[in-house]
This record gives structure tokens, C-alpha cells and sequence, in this order.
């Protein structure tokens, strides 16, 4: 009776135990982290082709331009090339950093790939094609006829438009930041504008209730309507995105009852991790049917202040009913992690610009990494990769004047992280100078650098102004190759360097402000970027600074897991 009386409690036991069918298993779905471009990626434009989709973003007065992004699934990108990497198709000399190119639109029809942009202040809208979208891209196709800005290309049959911000009627504003949406036919061809533009959007949304900046505009003919999608409220916190709707391609186009379809203005701005500044969108359909749509946003550290720039966000786009498009449905706050669009992993074999990461540059190849940015277009070769090492060329243009400096700049991606280097190179005049650049504008800026006061080897720490450099620390040190180390969290920069053989880097200065760096203060629409720099302040010279190696790390506590 014993023995029975165990054989049953342990029958028991295991059919109570026994383990779930395969249907029953949970699977970890995976998902992705935003920004899915982190950092100074503005403006983000999207289009797919041939099973890929490609991505855009703007770059203001850096070279060279608009970044040509590839993927297979909207979250894991590939830099492929830049639309804009040739003298011949820009002049950016004399551009504040936040001229330049605005706001591309990047498409692909009948083999070509075409991106649109406004170059302000320096030629007004353009088209550049490429049937390869690393390249090469045409030269510069100007439109005069064009007056606005935040072009981007619609086809239909074998006709070819250009839908755009431009000004208010009869160029007569009705209030501060009155716009139109308007659109033109153009010649692919020819690449010129045939006939008049017309009026597709006279304000926003409501003119009676002043929306300002109507902007960003994109269509999509989708089922029955053609879908006019655009940013207003401009690209600050008020920022959002707004949709409309027509039969006819020509219009009338009616706005949504429940516009927005994504903003966050509305939100506390005391929340944790906040998301704001969210709109200037543009959106794909999957080959499972799925919407998904790019947007620029912004991760402040504090109020409004943020020195990374407003970056490129991911979100999935779900259908009304009635057949309206609302971009992340199911939340208010736009999300740091949703699920893969693809349902697959992410490819963590690329390079990354999303989450946690490191990059490390030991200048071994024979040209600059597709990341770097340049100030303005240059007009002569002055570095060299050679000897596994960037050779800048002191020359007499500094990061104060509104040229092309002999600047490498990597873009901050991260709220918390650092960057650093190790130059080589003897000063021999005052105003000799080599090291690194922490830079936000021509009047907002750190200068970490090497140079000489009287006789002496120094490391120096300047501050720019719009009148003089103010210098804010300085150490002696022996001659000899020299790390420099940026390191920032939030609002805080500390500086610190290392001489040949050091095992501990030295703090030269420590908390240095770092919402003088911020758009909020410099204004703009660009982010930081941090690079290898080299000036002669004036004076001609035949010096040459070396630099073995350049490394980033960026460690946000959002992205850490």
C-alpha cells in the first residue's frame, strides 16, 4: 500500500510538471532602441528601393552633405555614401553653421534615386540623381522658380512634382510664421519647372488659429486619396505632425478632425527621459503591409536645453477606421524600444549610431570615414592620411571665422560619453595649435589644444566668443606626442590630457559649462561635433600636426540594459 501510494503522489507531481508544447513557449520578441540614429541627424527623409529602404538627414553648413543611409529594415543602418560630396555642387564659404542644406527629400523611381534640398543662402532648391545610391551624384540641378523651402518629389504616370514650403499669398504674412505647402510639375528630363505652382495648404491645419510653419511636406497616393503628411508648429518644443487629404492630386486637401498624428508638446516637460521637439516626419509601407514612419526628436537633459541635436526617431504607423494615419498609436510618449519592424533581430554586425557604443579610428585607410564632417566645402587638400596617421595642415583660418578651418569633427552622439586623440606636433609660434574642438558655432566652442606661450610647450583651454577667445586653463607640459580627452555628461565637460608615457590622464579643468554648447543658447540647428583641429591663428606656416588615432564612446543610462 506504500508503494502505491507513492507511485501515485509521484504521477502527480508529474503530470502537474510537465512541460509546455511548442505552441506554448513565449518568445522574446526583439526589439530596437531609439534614436535609431543618434546625435546631429535632422530632417530624416526616407524611400524604398529594391528592397532596401534609404535614408537622408540634413547637414546644414558641414561637408559633405546629406548623408545617403541604407537598410533592411529601418532600424540597422548602413552610411553608404553623401549626396553632396563633390566642391562642384555646393559653396558653403561664408554660411553660419545653421545655413546650408535644409531638409532633403530623398525617392527612387524608374531606376534613379533622386534627392531634393534647399542650400539657404547659397543657391536656393536643387535636385542631385544617382542610380547607385553611394554614388556618384550628379552635379547640382538649381530650380529658381522654386521659392520656399523643405522640397521633396512625387511621381505619378510619367509626370514628376515638387511639393514644398514657400510663402504666404501674395508674400503678404497674416501673422508671425505664416506659410504655404505649394506644389509645381517639373521636367525630370530637363530637370526644370514647367507651369505655375499652386497653393495645396494656405497656414496649417486652421488659419484662424495662426498654425505656424507648415512645413516638411510629403505625398502619398495610398487607396483613394493622395495624403499630404507636413510638420507645423515649428521644430521646437510646439513641434508636430500633421496630416491631410484630397481625391485629386491638385487638391482641395482637407486636414484630419484629430490632428495631430504625433507631437509631444503636450506632455510634462518635468517627466523622466523626456522625448520632445517630435515631428518631420516621413513614413514607408512594409512588404507585411506595416507602416513605419522616421521623425526627427530630441532627448533634453534639462527644460529645453540639448547638445546633441535633434536626432532620428523610429515609430510604427497604424490606420483609423476611416483611414487615417496616427504615428505611435498606442503610447502618448514616443517610446526609447518598440518591437522590430522586420520581427527579426537587429544586424548588430554593422557599425553602430543607435544605443551604447564605441568607435575607434587608427587611420589605416586611404580615405576619411564616412562619419567625419568638415567645415564648409573645401577649397584645397589640406590633410593627409598617411603613415597610419590624419595629417592636418596648420593654416591660418580658425574655427571662429565662417570658412573652412582644417577641421575633422565627429558628431556627439550621446548625452553621456568622451572622445580623445593623440597629437604629435611641435609648436614654434604663438597661435600654433593642435589638439581637439568641441563645437556647436563659430561663437560657441571649446578650443583642447596644444601650443606655445613664450618658449614654453602648453595645453591650453580656450573659450570662443564673437569678439576674442577667452582661455580658461592652461598647463605646462614637455615636448612630445600628447593625449587630449573630452569627456561630458549633460551640462558638464571635463578636459584632461596625458603626456608620452603616462599611464593617468591629468585634469586640466574639470565641469566646464556645458549649456554654452546648447542650442538653446547658440541657437541653430545643428548639434555638437568633436574633432581634430589644427590653426596657425592668422600667420602662414609650413607645420603639419599628426594624429595617431581618434576614439568616441558614447554611455547613456537609457540605452543600458
Amino acid at each position: 500500500m506504500r508503494y502505491l501510494s507513492l507511485l501515485l503522489f509521484l504521477l502527480f507531481v508529474s503530470c502537474g510538471d510537465t512541460a509546455p508544447s511548442d505552441s506554448e513557449v513565449k518568445t522574446e520578441v526583439p526589439t530596437f532602441q531609439n534614436p535609431v540614429l543618434t546625435g546631429f541627424y535632422p530632417d530624416p527623409a526616407l524611400c524604398e528601393a529594391n528592397g532596401k529602404f534609404y535614408l537622408t538627414t540634413s547637414t546644414f553648413a558641414y561637408f559633405p552633405g546629406l548623408p545617403i543611409f541604407e537598410s533592411d529594415d529601418l532600424v540597422s543602418w548602413k552610411q553608404v555614401g553623401n549626396a553632396m560630396n563633390r566642391a562642384s555642387q555646393m559653396q558653403l564659404e561664408g554660411l553660419g553653421i545653421s545655413r546650408g542644406n535644409f531638409a532633403p527629400g530623398i525617392s527612387f523611381h524608374d531606376g534613379v534615386f533622386y534627392v531634393v534640398c534647399t542650400l539657404a543662402d547659397a543657391g536656393g532648391n536643387y535636385i542631385v540623381t544617382a542610380t547607385d545610391p553611394a554614388g556618384p551624384w550628379s552635379d547640382s540641378y538649381f530650380l529658381p522658380e522654386v521659392d520656399g523651402i523643405d522640397p521633396s518629389t512625387f511621381f505619378e504616370g510619367d509626370k514628376s512634382y515638387l511639393v514644398y514650403n514657400s510663402i504666404p499669398p501674395d508674400n503678404k504674412s497674416l501673422y508671425s510664421g505664416h506659410r504655404t505647402i505649394r506644389m509645381v510639375e517639373f521636367d525630370r528630363e530637363t530637370m526644370e519647372v514647367l507651369g505655375e505652382n499652386k497653393i495645396l495648404v494656405n497656414g496649417g491645419t486652421d488659419i484662424s488659429k495662426e498654425p505656424v510653419w507648415i512645413e516638411a511636406p510629403h505625398i502619398y497616393h495610398i487607396n483613394d486619396f493622395y495624403y499630404l503628411m507636413c510638420a507645423e508648429g515649428g521644430t521646437g518644443p510646439q513641434h508636430s505632425e500633421v496630416i491631410f487629404r484630397s481625391k485629386e492630386l491638385w487638391g482641395p486637401y482637407e486636414p484630419w478632425e484629430n490632428n495631430p498624428i504625433l507631437t509631444q508638446r503636450h506632455l510634462d516637460p518635468n517627466r523622466p527621459n523626456p522625448v520632445t521637439t517630435a515631428g518631420h516626419a516621413d513614413m514607408v509601407q512594409l512588404d507585411n503591409g506595416d507602416w513605419w514612419a522616421v521623425f526627427l526628436a530630441v532627448r533634453p537633459y534639462e527644460g529645453n536645453y540639448f547638445n546633441t541635436g535633434r536626432e532620428t526617431f523610429l515609430a510604427p504607423v497604424r490606420w483609423t477606421d476611416d483611414g487615417w494615419p496616427v504615428i505611435n498609436p498606442d503610447f502618448e510618449e514616443v517610446q526609447y524600444s518598440y518591437p522590430m519592424p522586420s520581427g527579426a533581430p537587429a544586424d548588430t554586425t554593422l557599425p553602430r549610431f543607435a544605443g551604447n557604443f564605441t568607435f575607434r579610428d587608427e587611420f589605416s585607410e586611404d580615405s576619411l570615414n564616412l562619419r567625419y564632417l568638415l567645415l564648409r566645402t573645401p577649397t584645397e587638400r589640406w590633410y593627409q592620411l598617411e603613415d597610419s596617421q590624419l595629417k592636418l595642415r596648420l593654416r591660418p583660418t580658425t574655427v571662429n571665422e565662417r570658412s573652412n578651418p582644417s577641421y575633422v569633427g565627429f558628431r556627439q552622439h550621446h548625452l553621456a560619453g568622451e572622445a580623445a586623440t593623440l597629437v604629435s606636433f611641435t609648436p614654434e609660434a604663438e597661435g600654433e595649435r593642435a589638439g581637439l574642438v568641441v563645437f556647436q558655432s563659430s561663437e560657441h566652442h571649446y578650443t583642447f589644444v596644444k601650443t606655445i606661450v613664450g618658449d614654453q610647450e602648453t595645453v591650453q583651454l580656450l573659450k570662443a566668443s564673437e569678439e576674442v577667445n577667452e582661455v580658461l586653463a592652461e598647463a605646462s607640459i614637455a615636448e612630445g606626442p600628447l593625449r587630449l580627452r573630452v569627456s561630458f555628461e549633460n551640462d558638464k565637460y571635463n578636459f584632461s590630457y596625458a603626456e608620452e608615457g603616462a599611464e593617468e590622464y591629468i585634469t586640466l579643468v574639470a565641469d566646464v559649462a556645458g549649456k554654452y554648447l546648447s542650442t538653446q543658447e547658440a541657437g541653430g540647428f545643428v548639434g555638437v561635433t568633436i574633432g581634430m583641429y589644427a590653426t596657425s591663428s592668422g600667420k602662414n606656416s609650413d607645420q603639419v600636426a599628426a594624429f595617431d588615432w581618434f576614439s568616441y564612446t558614447g554611455d547613456d543610462q537609457i540605452f543600458r540594459k
